[in-house]
């Protein structure tokens, strides 16, 4: 699989990412990571994703074709370190994984390339165009 380069994830993204994981905690929140112009910029959440205490279960299979960059989950235990079950989803989805915790603050998050190894990942302030599915429909 090709690895897409990705410079820094959108700070609006990021925020949503830690929101969703604070709302589903106890549970882990689970999702993957899409680029536009090598900026994360989309989290997308596939049919089926199980959630517990324990783990999130993602369903690739469910996937429509399309490249992601990588991969979020919350771990609310606060372990901001990636299992042995996780590097192995790692290496199948991306080359950006997210890992956040408690207390869902943009302090609280850190990422890991395929392998499991800590990588820097810039948060940007980027300008999301206003244009919505809406103004597709006229």
């Amino acid at each position: 699989m090709r690895k897409k380069r990705v410079d820094g994830i959108a700070r609006d993204t990021l925020r949503f990412i830690l929101e969703a994981s604070r709302s589903t905690a106890p549970a882990e929140f689970a999702g993957l990571l899409q680029a536009d112009d090598q900026i994360i910029t989309e989290v997308l959440i596939l049919p089926g994703t199980e959630s517990s205490r324990m783990s999130a279960l993602v369903r690739l299979y469910m996937l429509p074709n399309m490249q992601v960059a990588g991969s979020v989950h919350s771990h609310p235990s606060g372990v901001l370190r990636p299992s042995e079950p996780d590097i192995l989803f790692f290496s199948r989805t991306g080359d950006y994984h997210i890992i956040v915790g408690p207390p869902f603050d943009e302090q609280s998050w850190a990422c890991f390339n395929a392998a499991g190894e800590r990588r820097d990942l810039p948060v940007l302030d980027v300008e999301f165009d206003d244009h919505g599915f809406e103004d597709d429909l006229y």
